[in-house]
């Protein structure tokens, strides 16, 4: 049968439970001669009669009965699921899909969202670790994260965070052998961890401010890697300078595990961002996980 001819099941199921034309155009807004132009195209299609019409009453033949007690229970069931998606749009419930760096992962993210998660148990994310500037319209992410001045002017952006610094810093045993550079010049003789980013497989450049004059400095070292975590092991065990979130790396330093540089050339920049392409795509998911990320700005 064909798709478009579903909806001829429904009026004939409904005809059938009810065992009235009457009381089945009154439950389907229709009139009763809709309804019976309907079945009666049904039957035709079918080649069987599927009712018995009376003036007084309306039963099912033999084959009407097969086919109600097969298809009956199934529209029951699609409309229970129909009224179960619905819910979507007044509870929280489905996947939010979100891509951001590690940092902004491991300090906002899982935080944040790990303390109301559990108010929301039909609430599901879906966390991706990317140091790409992923497209989420194409990648089909629900929520990126990403600091202020890499935010496309076209999506919609939500400050979450205050703004950040960077902290330049190595171990002890690094600066036992190393003399502390001063400038950015001095790092050009410095063993520098890079962090390797996907975008344009460049490594990241340090950039340095110091009252108004800014610096963008491409380091070299021994050691590459592709995630802030790792870098951070690196620093701690002396192979080299570190260039990483300054709430990284805050413990270590008063701990003496290491040692921090050149803190005037690391001026605050703007934090991060949640962004998104459209407020008429915002579920009822999408403003929960949205005000649980901003809430600790």
């Amino acid at each position: 049968m064909a798709r478009e001819n579903f909806n001829d099941l429904q009026v004939f199921v409904t005809v059938a439970r009810e065992r009235s034309f009457t009381r089945a155009a009154a439950q389907l807004g229709v009139s009763q001669s809709a309804l019976s132009h309907t079945v009666r195209g049904l039957e035709e299609r079918l080649g069987v009669r599927l009712l018995t019409r009376t003036t007084r009453s309306v039963s099912m033949t033999e084959a009407g009965e097969r086919l109600y007690d097969t298809v009956a229970p199934r529209m029951q069931e699609i409309e229970a699921e129909v009224a179960a998606i619905s819910e979507y749009r007044d509870r929280p419930a489905g996947t939010i899909r979100i891509t951001t760096a590690e940092h902004a992962a491991n300090t906002l993210v899982w935080p944040r969202l790990s303390a109301v998660l559990p108010a929301y148990p039909d609430l599901h994310v879906e966390l991706t670790i990317d140091y790409g500037l992923a497209d989420i319209v194409a990648q089909r992410y629900d929520i990126g994260i990403r600091l202020g001045g890499r935010v496309a002017k076209d999506m919609i952006a939500v400050p979450i965070s205050p703004p950040l610094r960077m902290a330049i810093v190595a171990s002890p045993a690094y600066f036992a052998t190393h003399a502390a550079p001063q400038l950015p010049a001095d790092l050009a003789a410095h063993n520098c961890i890079g962090l390797r980013l996907p975008t344009h497989g460049g490594l990241m450049v340090w950039d340095l401010e110091k009252d108004g004059e800014e610096v963008n400095v491409r380091v070299d070292g021994q050691w590459t890697f592709n995630g802030s975590s790792a870098i951070h092991r690196a620093a701690l065990v002396g192979a080299g300078l570190a260039y990483l979130p300054e709430d990284m790396v805050l413990d270590d330093i008063a701990a003496g595990t290491l040692r921090r540089v050149m803190e005037d050339w690391c001026d605050p920049f703007d934090g991060y961002y949640a962004y998104y392409p459209s407020r008429r795509q915002s579920s009822s998911a999408m403003k929960v996980v949205i005000e649980a990320l901003r809430a600790g700005r």
